[in-house]
């Protein structure tokens, strides 16, 4: 008698590496989505989002531009100020909830 294999326990197929110009077209949907998901308020899939834009990045190898100590700094302060804003929206939503009566 013999067993079938389930599904889960095949290889993988292959992942194919994808093209210079299909990295950028998924970096530019996943930024887009990244933008709008933190502009409705919800961080989670905001986080969620740079996380698979990181590992498209690292599967796509996108060449870093070198940028400059000033460049570094201003990317840093940009997004610490994004940062700061999602927390503050939180923050309020945090406080609304808290003050609905249940």
């Amino acid at each position: 008698m013999t067993l079938a294999t389930p599904a889960f326990a095949q290889p993988a197929p292959s992942v194919q590496p994808l093209g210079a110009e299909d990295c950028k077209a998924q970096q530019a949907v996943l930024e887009r989505d990244m933008e709008l998901a933190r502009s409705r308020g919800q961080m989670l899939r905001r986080r969620e989002l740079a996380d698979t834009l990181s590992a498209l990045q690292a599967q796509c190898k996108l060449p870093a531009a070198p940028q400059s100590r000033q460049a570094r700094i201003d990317r840093l302060e940009q997004d610490i100020r994004l940062l700061r804003s999602e927390l503050d929206q939180a923050e309020a939503q945090l406080r609304s909830l808290r003050n609905q009566a249940p």
